[in-house]
């Protein structure tokens, strides 16, 4: 096959590191698609680009692209990107997130940047879990969902990331899940060409970990029942409480 008919995303990975490490069925691999395309429509130069990663199967993502990269520390990712940003405040910073390592280990980080309208692009895969380091509950899992930690189902209710972001001040927040990767593209196209701190959150299916423990193993049930959690049009905390569901779309920006 000619150049003509070239994925346009193969130029911003490294080839020597494929296949990636992402289990059969992982939604990561959609997300870090998702960015590259929306990279390469914007006409983004990768050189002036430095992507930050924390620990975890989100983290890993730095390692493939052809860009400048740090794979930080659990839960650092974000004071490693604002420190990035200090020294070279030309460039575009980007920071990919777990819902673990951003939100629990990380979270007080995630409310002051977001507080104090760091420019930064952040995209936090959310598949509720702690995928790589044992399956044990985390802020975003669902309520009596089973985990390693929560063998009887999770007692806590889940954090709305979006909603604490819209809370804390940032200037662009989106949420879509795996199924949605052109509304996700065309979010993270907004959340790259903005400034301020932007935030992106992708709800995505983990079958080895969510899956295993709950039936739900095959990923096409896990999307679909990810799915029927979502819904447009659902703003009012009541109505989220009661429904047991997310709302999908641009809330803040848009």
């Amino acid at each position: 096959m000619g150049d003509n008919h070239q994925n346009p995303v193969l130029k911003y990975l490294r080839a020597d590191r494929l296949p990636t490490m992402f289990c059969p069925g992982c939604g990561i691999g959609i997300v870090m698609t998702a960015f590259m395309r929306a990279v390469d429509e914007l006409e983004l130069d990768p050189k002036s680009m430095a992507v930050i990663t924390g620990i975890g199967c989100t983290g890993r993502i730095g390692g493939y692209l052809k860009m400048d990269s740090l794979h930080s520390t659990h839960g650092r990712a974000l004071p490693a990107a604002i420190g990035a940003k200090a020294v070279r405040p030309d460039l575009r910073v980007v920071v990919f997130l777990g819902d673990g390592d951003g939100l629990s280990i990380g979270g007080n980080h995630l409310i002051h940047a977001a507080n104090r309208n760091h420019d930064l692009c952040v995209i936090m895969v959310n598949n509720m879990i702690y995928g790589l380091t044992g399956g044990q509950a985390s802020p975003t899992t669902p309520v009596d969902i089973k985990t390693t930690t929560t063998p009887t189902g999770n007692m806590n209710r889940p954090f709305d990331v979006c909603r604490l972001a819209v809370a804390a001040g940032a200037r662009y927040v989106s949420r879509w899940s795996t199924l949605y990767p052109r509304e996700l593209k065309e979010s993270i196209k907004k959340a790259l060409s903005g400034d301020g701190f932007r935030f992106v959150e992708a709800l995505s299916q983990c079958p080895p970990e969510f899956g295993k423990l709950n039936d739900l193993r095959d990923a096409r049930n896990l999307a679909e029942w990810i799915t029927i959690r979502t819904s447009y049009g659902i703003q009012a905390l009541q109505e989220v409480v009661e429904t047991g569901r997310l709302p999908v779309g641009e809330f803040v920006g848009a």
